[in-house]
């Protein structure tokens, strides 16, 4: 075993130890130890336990760590304090710019125990105001993170979106300068609004794709290697991998076609269409004798045989949605306040109303309302109501679903709010059995209104929970509950592959930007192309109902009215 590896194992063992809290004049040893024997200048590994022992800087304790490691190739003492301590705060040792002191603010008063959650942090500005940070500290936290994400090679959809959007437009004027009339499009996981993006693939359609080939040396920042006849490569500064699918013209719209969908999908509507040529993709659905499937909707599910039908369903836009439901402001740990949230969806966005769903009181590291905020926020409310009337702010909260699956408020002060978006925010280590239980109950709960973020999931850096998707599903519709689409890009859930059980049963949908700022309102656009991948219709999401709509809705569905 190399000194390295050994004083790697020396230093962690010490950052853990100051994590909880141990003996000072311990944790200094370990870790003077730990830089020893990484300066020295011969193998450690060569040397008898008498001989370690008089080292500098280690001693006859540190010493037996050594030679214990050596012979079984760990340390008791080591395994025993990672047992107690979640691995994702082990991972957060290696981020730059964070060090034990740091992580133990994260880990005990925020509660954040993995890198996913404390991206999510960041992007809610949770950092700022705690012990030891600042703006600086968390956005320097928040690059690294992104730096990693980009090292595994996959990417959130709104990651790639500036590049497509960078990218597209290098690409229009890099090609009328070579090919005049040369088409291009983005294709692949992108143009089907994949929530993961692996590779980003834009096809080339040119008179003379030879003349294309010949001036890909032009394009900035960028070096493709052929891999195919038609196929070239390169890597993006971001660490995404873009492909150049270059064809002549004539079969341009057919390769794009193939491009973009599902392998099933693509091979089912070819047996029936044939190879072309086809004057653009609703050619090919003609021949095929399909209506018209929208990207995103060519997954290889039932799209087709809805298509045969001509039953394929008119899909949600962002122009649909009247209102925006499940947002904080500075009562919770949003970052503006009620006023100015309400203002910008009234004036900027021109919507109709706000559901104002501040983080309840068992959120405590999110500054959650106890029940004497709330009273005193539901006068700021009223106020406001009656100074941008007609618009409405709803008064909501995102209540924590507990451990036992009940609400952490009593029946007394949810009937005070015109929602509830239940949620689970704590205990996340949960088996598939207990995790549907707890849904189930907050379901049940009669003043629940929206299921907020079902699985709790962080994409790329933290898997939901697991849930039994057709009885939770199933409950919901029982209880006339609505269940959120989450739209802030990290989350994305419920899932777009359970989108179409849960219309079928009924079950409205919200798409939801859990914004804590203006700017993340914004993020409703990737809700919804979320729900057009589910095949969302207006008429079955929450926040596409009108004023008048979404209140008798409210009222219809609170105990006692």
């Amino acid at each position: 075993m190399e000194n390295k590896t050994i004083a790697r194992s020396l230093r962690l063992l010490s950052q853990l130890m100051e994590l909880h809290n141990e003996n000072p004049f311990k944790i200094k040893s370990i870790a003077n130890a730990a830089f020893k024997v990484d300066k020295l200048p011969y193998a450690i590994s060569s040397k008898t336990m008498e001989e370690i022992e008089k080292i500098d800087g280690l001693g006859k304790s540190t010493a037996a760590k050594v030679v214990e490691l050596l012979q079984t190739g760990t340390m008791t003492e080591l395994q025993n304090i990672l047992a107690e301590t979640p691995e994702g705060i082990v991972e957060m040792l290696g981020i730059k710019g964070i060090g034990p002191k740091k992580i133990v603010v994260i880990w005990k008063d925020l509660g954040i125990e993995n890198i996913g959650e404390l991206y999510y942090a960041c992007n809610e500005n949770r950092l700022i105001e705690a012990r030891g940070f600042g703006l600086k500290t968390q956005e320097e936290i928040k690059k690294v993170i992104e730096f990693k994400m980009a090292a595994q090679g996959k990417f959130l959809y709104a990651q790639a979106e500036t590049l497509v959007s960078t990218l597209s437009a290098e690409l229009e004027i890099w090609l009328k300068k070579i090919s005049k009339d040369a088409l291009f499009s983005v294709a692949g996981e992108y143009r089907r609004y994949l929530e993961i993006i692996n590779e980003l693939d834009f096809v080339i359609g040119a008179a003379d794709p030879a003349s294309v080939v010949s001036g890909l040396p032009l394009l900035k920042d960028l070096t493709f290697e052929q891999q195919t006849e038609n196929q070239y490569t390169a890597m993006s500064t971001f660490g995404l991998k873009i492909q150049l699918h270059i064809y002549p013209k004539a079969t341009y719209y057919l390769n794009l076609f193939k491009l973009t969908g599902n392998e099933a999908h693509v091979t089912e509507v070819l047996a029936l269409a044939g190879d072309g040529p086809f004057a653009d993709e609703q050619a090919i659905y003609s021949k095929a004798g399909l209506a018209f499937v929208t990207p995103e909707l060519r997954e290889g599910l039932d799209e087709i045989t809805l298509a045969k039908a001509n039953k394929l369903p008119e899909l949600i836009t962002y122009e649909d949605l009247k209102g925006s439901l499940h947002n904080h402001s500075t009562w919770s740990d949003g970052v503006h306040t009620l006023e100015q949230m309400a203002v910008y969806c009234k004036d900027t966005l021109n919507l109709e109303y706000l559901g104002m769903c501040d983080h309840s009181k068992s959120a405590f590291y999110a500054n959650g309302l106890n029940e004497q905020r709330i009273f005193a926020q539901h006068k700021e409310i009223d106020a406001l109501n009656e100074k941008l009337a007609p618009f409405k702010i709803f008064k909501g909260i995102e209540s924590d679903i507990l451990n036992d699956g009940s609400l952490d408020y009593s029946d007394d002060v949810l009937k005070t709010f015109d929602f509830v978006v239940a949620s689970v925010h704590s205990n996340l280590r949960m088996d598939e059995e207990k995790a549907t239980a707890r849904l189930i109950k907050a379901v049940e709960n009669p003043y629940t209104t929206i299921l907020g973020h079902p699985t709790g999931r962080l994409l790329l850096s933290r898997k939901g929970y697991p849930i039994d998707y057709a009885k939770i599903i199933d409950a919901c519709a029982a209880n006339n509950v609505v269940i959120e689409i989450n739209a802030n890009p990290l989350r994305l859930d419920l899932d777009w592959r359970w989108h179409r059980y849960a219309l079928e049963k009924g079950v409205l949908l919200s798409v939801n930007p859990d914004a804590h700022r203006m700017e993340g309102f914004r993020d409703m656009h990737y809700g919804i192309y979320i729900g057009r991948k589910g095949g969302l219709q207006a008429k079955q999401c929450l926040n596409a109902f009108t004023l008048a709509e979404i209140t008798a809705f409210f009222n219809s569905v609170k105990p006692g009215i």
